[in-house]
């Protein structure tokens, strides 16, 4: 991958001589491996994050082993789903937040010549360093080369890995060669329970010690080391143990001693080095806490597990098989080349490795930044909107697991619903560990030195959110069963908050919803009212409309037979169902002079803004409420917008589903309008949000495929690139996972109505083919997909054939061991017979 400065992802060949890692990989390889050559300590943070390696339980940042918090490295150990909340007081504001925890740091190993400090402490500098990540693999790879100031050059070699297989098991094994000297070395393996969170520079004035250290020791005659720590508010138990092995030629004798210092536990070595022969240094450590299931306490847990693991290749083998697994399922090929193709596998690798089978297992939600770092605290906000629709044509186990923590926190979400006069279920903006509201109340702003209100609690789109989602599982898996057991009670809830939020104007026959925020978030108010809200936001009616049709739907297919029970608990009557039905059909939209959907009410009375003069001035604008600010100005005033906001209809509904559910408010919509539409507010865009251009990217998608594709493609360099300087807090989940579902969904036209699964390609001009599996009503299906036909093939299995329609106009049945060929557009030339759809076994 192509970049102009060896901070970023570099280039194949052309590296240090000896270097491994440098030899020219094929083209094929090059799809696979995302490579850093040597240091510039401005990205490090971000390269820390982009080389995290994770399996959906534990993640680690991809700090070098020897690194500590030191305002360059940031070394970070996170489990999903461990949380605590401090109190601060920073510039005398008291707050309490929330937050996921930086675990005792499990990496440390080093080395030195006796008598001098320890590598990553003073010993040495590093005359070359390729760092290298195996996307196919799951593995970190590190060759350095170490020179110190008598000229004694040591070649390190290291593999990393968070087990794919094993959840609580990583492991690190390194290779330490002398090459021009000889004589004494020492090697030092430890955990680091010193630790506290402080990965992101503006929570600096929060509180961050978030652990306190309970006991530590070690077992099997030093080999195995743990520490235990807790906590502070939550009290999690957090174990970690770690067993180290030295192996070095049969002859060389080694003298082992434990390490016990105050929050470090570990074990050193002392062996004496040979030039060009290697010493092997394997470290394998369990993590375990108590949120675990099936554990008796966690200590015991880790102790048990690290000495029941195998070795290093042992556990690299099972770990390397259970992502060939993964990979075999989650496929997107784009015949694009190497550079085409790796931003692609780069992005489903950071979304597999957050969310797997393994988080299925646990209470969690999904992290906006992952288990990467620690931006956003942790927090669990809308962003599943953008990832569940991959997942769910993929492993909708997980999204039904997913979607499980959302029904745990329904009575926290009643609770906040009623805090806000309400009934029914008002899930937070922020969501952590209960699901109460984390969203700050203010936040810092480094331009103006000032503190500014954050008002996203008004952001109740997030319920809306949710109620999509779960239908949109729905529909894909025809899960009735959970519909019955969690969708429904979510639905209805969702509904009732809706419907008691709604003001009925008699004048209009229409009811407005008001005070609230669009996914906009630049307007948290009019210029004379700020903090107040907005009304009639486009999108939030629109939504809420469809919402409360898909509830009363529920009910409908559900029926009282099959839950009669669960109406009578919820005490759900036909006149509430007959009032969410007409609110359903009366919602009020606004619209712009010029016949277009205005963002919402009262927009086209706000002020133009002067783009070009604000980017001569400031180049980027991606936080133009921070920098209007700082100018005693305010993007209330102005018709802008942080991301997409009323094209956020067009990103989860048709064409056609849109017209139908404005004609159901009686709005007459014509489709034409929407180019020019989509033309209107993206000029009015700053794309402040990582999720703003893999959006725009779809709604172009069907009017502007050239530039579709170049904000996809932007949108996939976001993070490899480090715009906005924020990687280093952790990737961006929501718009990894939207950037591939372009691919999957968006230039398929992929979509189920009605029990079909509808598929209407439109490939950019650039993408020669696309190739994916599908998973849809228990049939796998791999796809094919190029500009002049579409395969789609069942694999053999015990389920039922499926209904597959095609450009919207026909439907053809597909059974398991079935081959569909469909062509895509060509017209048979004179004496030519048509190329029709053909079905064969």
């Amino acid at each position: 991958m192509s970049t102009s400065t060896t901070d970023r992802p570099t280039e194949p060949g052309g590296g240090y001589e000896g270097c491994a890692l440098c030899a020219e990989p094929t083209s094929r390889e090059q799809e696979w491996l995302l490579s850093y050559r040597d240091d510039e300590a401005r990205d490090v943070a971000s390269r820390e994050a982009l080389l995290t390696l994770a399996n959906g339980y534990l993640g680690v940042r991809g700090a070098d082993p020897e690194a500590v918090a030191d305002g360059v490295h940031y070394p970070g150990t996170y489990v999903a789903g461990v949380y605590n909340r401090l109190s601060s007081a920073p510039h005398g504001r008291p707050r309490e937040d929330e937050s996921v925890v930086n675990l005792p740091n499990w990496l440390p190993l080093t080395f030195r010549i006796p008598g001098q400090p320890w590598f990553g402490a003073g010993y040495g500098t590093l005359a070359h360093q390729h760092l290298v990540l195996d996307l196919r693999r799951g593995v970190l790879l590190r060759e350095a080369v170490v020179t110190d100031e008598n000229g004694r050059r040591t070649t390190l070699r290291q593999q990393r890995l968070v087990s794919m297989a094993s959840p609580h098991l990583a492991a690190l094994r390194t290779e330490l060669v002398p090459r021009n000297w000889s004589g004494p070395l020492e090697v030092r393996s430890t955990i680091d329970g010193r630790i506290s969170n402080g990965n992101v520079a503006a929570f600096a004035g929060l509180s961050g010690q978030h652990l306190e250290q309970t006991e530590s020791g070690e077992r099997d005659a030093g080999e195995v080391a743990w520490l235990v720590a807790r906590t502070v508010q939550s009290k999690l138990r957090i174990a970690q143990a770690a067993r180290t092995t030295l192996r070095a030629e049969p002859d060389t004798r080694v003298w082992p001693r434990a390490v016990a210092e105050p929050g470090v536990v570990g074990r050193e070595f002392l062996v004496e080095a040979r030039p060009d022969l290697p010493v092997v240094v394997e470290k394998v450590v369990a993590v375990h806490t108590s949120r675990d299931r099936a554990i008796s306490e966690p200590l015991l847990a880790a102790r048990d597990t690290v000495s029941g693991a195998g070795s290093f290749v042992e556990l690299l083998d099972a770990h390397t098989e259970a992502w060939k697994y993964l990979w075999r399922r989650f496929r997107i090929g784009t015949h694009d080349g190497p550079d085409g193709q790796l931003p692609i596998n780069f992005h489903m690798f950071h979304v597999l490795q957050t969310l797997t089978g393994h988080t299925a297992d646990l209470d969690v939600g999904v992290p906006a930044r992952g288990l990467h770092g620690e931006g956003y605290r942790g927090h669990v906000f809308w962003d599943e909107l953008f990832v569940f629709p991959l997942l769910s044509f993929r492993v909708p186990r997980l999204t039904r697991a997913l979607l499980g923590y959302r029904h745990r926190r329904l009575d926290q979400a009643r609770r906040l619903a009623g805090q806000h006069g309400r009934r029914g279920a008002m899930f937070p903006w922020q969501s952590g560990s209960d699901g109460r509201e984390e969203t700050p109340q203010w936040f810092f702003n480094p331009r103006s030195g000032r503190w500014m209100a954050d008002n996203s609690r008004r952001q109740y789109h997030v319920n809306l959110a949710i109620g999509y989602n779960l239908w949109h599982y729905w529909q894909v898996t025809g899960d009735l069963d959970f519909l019955a057991s969690y969708g429904a009670e979510l639905l209805v809830e969702i509904a009732r908050f809706w419907a008691d939020l709604v003001e009925y104007d008699a004048a209009d026959d229409r009811y407005d919803v008001r005070a609230v925020m669009g996914p906009d978030e630049f307007h948290d108010g009019y210029p004379d009212r700020p903090g107040q809200g907005i009304d009639n936001n486009s999108y939030v009616n629109v939504m809420v409309a469809w919402l409360l049709a898909r509830a009363v739907e529920a009910h409908r297919l559900l029926g009282t037979e099959y839950c009669g029970e669960l109406w009578d608990r919820l005490d759900l009557r036909d006149d509430e169902l007959a009032e969410w039905d007409r609110i359903s059909r009366r919602l009020r939209v606004s619209f712009l002079d010029n016949g277009l959907l205005a963002q919402f009410e009262g927009y086209e009375r706000l002020s133009e803004f002067d783009w070009d003069h604000y980017r001569a001035r400031y180049g980027e604008l991606d936080r133009l409420d921070l920098i209007l600010e700082a100018e005693n100005d305010s993007c209330n005033r102005y018709q802008v917008a942080k991301q997409a906001d009323v094209l956020m209809l067009f990103y989860l509904f048709t064409a056609e589903e849109l017209t139908g559910l404005l004609d159901r408010l009686g709005y007459a919509f014509d489709p034409a309008t929407i180019p020019p539409t989509v033309d209107f507010y993206l000029a009015r865009t700053s794309h402040g949000s990582t999720l703003s251009r893999v959006a725009h990217s779809w709604v172009l998608s069907r009017t502007d495929r050239p530039r579709s594709w170049r904000l996809l493609r932007d949108a996939l360099v976001h993070d490899l690139s480090n715009r906005g300087d924020s990687t280093g807090e952790g990737i961006h989940l929501g718009a990894m996972a939207a950037s591939a579902d372009i691919l999957q969904r968006c230039y398929t036209g992929l979509e189920v109505r009605q029990d079909v699964l509808w598929l209407n390609p439109r490939l950019p001009t650039e993408l020669r083919a696309l190739d994916l599996d599908l998973h849809y009503r228990g049939q796998w299906l791999s796809v094919h997909i190029d500009h002049q036909e579409a395969v789609l093939r069942a694999v053999p299995c015990a389920a039922n054939p499926i209904d597959v329609g095609w450009l919207g106009t026909t439907t053809h049945r597909l059974a398991a061991g079935q081959t569909l060929r469909l062509p895509i557009g060509r017209q048979p030339q004179q004496g030519e017979n048509a190329a029709g759809p053909s079905v064969s076994t």
